[in-house]
């Protein structure tokens, strides 16, 4: 994800902690800003725990297996 875009997001999150209100457009934007960022996210997370190996005490590497 760009870095423009997280920092749209957490221009979002100063305005509202500050007390503003958002519009809905707003409202809209920032939740498909954020839909996005969970994705990515979750995309880079996978990305590392298939790449992620148990080593056991013997010295064997075994991958993590895939859950359902």
């Amino acid at each position: 994800m760009e870095q423009k875009k997280i920092d749209r997001i957490n221009q979002f999150a100063r305005r509202v902690k500050a007390g503003e209100t958002l519009t809905p457009a707003e409202l809209a934007e920032r939740d498909a800003l954020r839909k996005e960022y969970i994705a990515s996210v979750k995309t880079s997370l996978m990305g590392q725990l298939e790449n992620t190996y148990l080593v056991e005490p013997d010295g064997t590497k075994h991958k993590l297996p895939k859950r359902k």
